[in-house]
């Protein structure tokens, strides 16, 4: 039987459980998302770390960590600037093959485009 008491204490909980639940979905937890052909830079490192793009792509990195990075080809082929948080970077892939990069700043972050 649910009395007058019972009905408080279940919206009570209800309520708790709403709050938790906003407060997590807003808390920045969750991996970001990225958009076609993005690549996210985020906790020292790129992702996707493999992106596959037909010829004619334009790719965009975004920095998301709170440290600056580069979207540096290893063969120069591209190179952006320093990435503070929130920084974009796009190159346009014209050609067929593999276009491995790293962060100037972090080379141990590495990442490849593959254009096909």
């Amino acid at each position: 039987m649910l009395t007058k008491r019972n009905l408080g204490l279940v919206l009570t909980l209800i309520t708790i459980g709403s709050v938790l639940t906003a407060y997590s979905q807003s808390s920045g937890t969750a991996p970001a998302k990225t958009g076609e052909n993005e690549i996210v830079i985020q906790n020292f490192a790129f992702e996707p770390s493999t992106l596959t793009v037909k010829a004619g792509t334009k790719v965009t990195w975004v920095n998301r960590d709170d440290e600056p990075h580069t979207a540096t080809a290893t063969d120069k082929r591209f190179n952006s600037k320093t990435l503070e948080n929130g920084d974009r970077f796009s190159t346009e892939f014209t050609q067929p093959g593999t276009y491995k990069y790293y962060c100037a700043l972090h080379p141990k972050m590495t990442g490849q485009i593959i254009v096909k």
